[in-house]
């Protein structure tokens, strides 16, 4: 029995080349879970195999540009001409139903979500050090060097930013990363200030 009831949304962020995808991916195939992902919103074009709802929540312009000025987004951003957000009614609807919804996400973007979202789980995936994010990196082997090199500069002014958070999980092992951030889920529902009007509704059932 759950004394929360309503869920978490989790927030996992980091580094570019951190493997903050992998992890993700690697705690969805765990058992057991009420995991959902939280899909985003673009105006960019619906690419063919792509199912609205499921890969993006595909809008217009206008239709965004409207949630942007009622305040409907955690986080917006806008890359090559077309915009990406995380819709906020789109979440509550999850957690409403007693769901752990988990978004990943860019640094700077968890820095917009930390302002409209008080009540979220905030886990900073960290490398090992970082020889090991840039070998990382060199393994992908998708990035110049000098992109490499970028990414890396990125990293070294994100690494200091990892105090806002919440938790810092460092991925050394995906599977071991994975099961640290579920241990956080379920340690955050026993936490007395999510749960302890549930308990005492609870003492007062005879």
């Amino acid at each position: 029995m759950k004394l929360n009831e309503r869920g978490l949304l989790v927030i996992i962020s980091g580094p570019s080349g951190v493997g903050k995808g992998t992890v993700r991916k690697a705690l969805f195939e765990m058992e057991g879970h009420d995991l959902v992902y939280s899909i985003s919103m673009t105006t960019r074009p619906q690419r063919e195999g792509e199912v609205d709802g499921v890969d993006y929540f595909f809008v217009t312009v206008e239709e965004f540009e409207k949630r942007i000025n009622e305040g409907k987004f955690l986080e917006y951003a806008k890359f090559v001409g077309h915009y990406y957000g995380t819709p906020k009614d789109k979440i509550d609807e999850q957690l409403a139903k007693g769901k752990e919804v988990v978004l990943e996400i860019e640094v700077q973007g968890a820095n917009q979500v930390r302002e409209k979202a008080k009540d979220g789980v905030f886990i900073f995936i960290a490398p090992p050090s970082r020889n090991a994010l840039y070998r990382r990196l060199l393994r992908r082997g998708t990035d110049s060097k000098t992109s490499i090199k970028n990414r890396m500069d990125k990293a070294n002014r994100e690494f200091p930013l990892a105090h806002k958070y919440d938790y810092i999980v460092v991925n050394d092992e995906v599977r071991n990363a994975a099961d640290r951030i579920m241990a956080i889920i379920r340690a955050e529902h026993a936490k007395t200030r999510r749960s302890i009007y549930k308990y005492k509704e609870m003492l007062e059932v005879e």
